[in-house]
């Protein structure tokens, strides 16, 4: 006996009336709301001429069905039919169709992005205020700041642009958007979103990174971030214009550096005796190779970066890690990561 019918991946249905697929939203979009997320959007969105006559109507509703629909692993816009299944409807008012919900984001300029990028910032102060989001903010936190070279697929998407991604080792040119990303965590929480701003596909990746670590840092200050802060990020980011936005603002900074023939120098200074081995529970990614690796030796030395009025004088933390490219050479042939900080954390726990 055989089926009479061929099943697909996309045949099965979630239609049972009675039943809730993703009761989870419940308090989840309950939080938001005590933490003004409706009133934030109300207040700091403002879309005033739509393409689309009602493309822009009810930007609140529309906007925390979006929300709710990444909460529940939405990847693409067809995903948000998962709030209009089984008995989800009854639960929430304004459950919009995944064509309502395209329409309306088509509405959004790069001005708008910046608007809610304010309902973000507000948003996670709230939340804070509220729950213990960042268990242990007020000893130290971070702020992790990288730029993400997203795809994108429309020809008439703003910004987009070819810009230089990293895949697999391998730098590729790929259309798109970069976005700014940084990101707030302590030792005892994850990571979540400080500031995001939307760039073109071939911005650099260290563009208005500045302005963005001061915005963060008033945002983690506000979170209740009152003892020290460091900020971190990779070669791309450890620029004076970083550096000097860190100092001013009084924080601590770990920035990797990008080799140049003054770098290779204070490397070559330091004596071989003062290379410290380490092994690092979890593995660390190789950021030249992709590889992972779990031992390493660290050292440090005096270095001044800058000329000028820029100039800035602090530890040269460097990680070197046996080139996997000469397994049989006679002597051991390394790979230098420089890391340039001025924390007082001892050499083998500088991050």
């Amino acid at each position: 006996m055989k089926s009479s019918h061929t099943f697909r991946t996309d045949s099965a249905l979630f239609d049972e009336t009675n039943l809730v697929s993703s009761a989870g939203l419940i308090p989840v979009l309950e939080l938001a709301e005590h933490a003004g997320l409706s009133e934030l959007i109300d207040t700091h969105l403002d879309i005033d001429s739509a393409r689309v006559k009602s493309g822009a109507a009810n930007p609140i509703g529309k906007l925390t069905s979006i929300i709710a629909g990444m909460c529940t692993g939405a990847d693409y816009i067809d995903d948000m039919n998962l709030l209009r299944s089984g008995g989800t409807p009854t639960l929430f008012d304004q459950v919009y169709a995944p064509s309502t919900l395209g329409i309306f984001l088509r509405e959004f300029t790069y001005g708008h992005s910046l608007q809610l990028g304010a309902v973000l910032r507000r948003h996670l102060i709230a939340l804070t205020a509220r729950t213990p989001l960042l268990p242990g903010i007020e000893e130290r936190a971070f702020l992790d700041i990288d730029s993400l070279l997203r795809p994108v697929y429309g020809h008439q998407k703003q910004g987009a642009s070819y810009g230089h991604a990293k895949i697999s080792g391998r730098t590729v040119l790929r259309k798109g958007l970069n976005p700014l990303v940084t990101t707030l965590s302590t030792a005892q929480a994850a990571p979540v979103v400080a500031e995001m701003r939307l760039r073109a596909g071939k911005t650099g990746s260290g563009r208005g990174a500045a302005s963005q670590l001061r915005s963060a840092i008033t945002t983690a200050k506000a979170c209740g971030a009152t003892g020290k802060i460091m900020a971190r990020g990779d070669s791309a980011f450890g620029n004076k214009a970083v550096i000097g936005a860190a100092i001013r603002s009084g924080i601590e900074f770990s920035l990797a550096m990008t080799r140049n023939p003054r770098i290779t120098r204070a490397i070559e200074s330091i004596d071989e005796q003062a290379w410290t081995p380490v092994h690092y529970p979890g593995a660390v990614t190789d950021p030249d190779t992709g590889q992972l690796i779990s031992d390493a030796e660290v050292a440090e030395v005096e270095y001044t970066a800058f000329s000028g009025r820029h100039q800035v004088t602090a530890r040269l933390v460097v990680r070197r890690v046996k080139d996997a490219n000469y397994p049989d050479a006679l002597f051991p042939v390394w790979r230098h990561h420089p890391f340039f900080t001025n924390s007082d954390l001892p050499t083998v726990r500088v991050p």
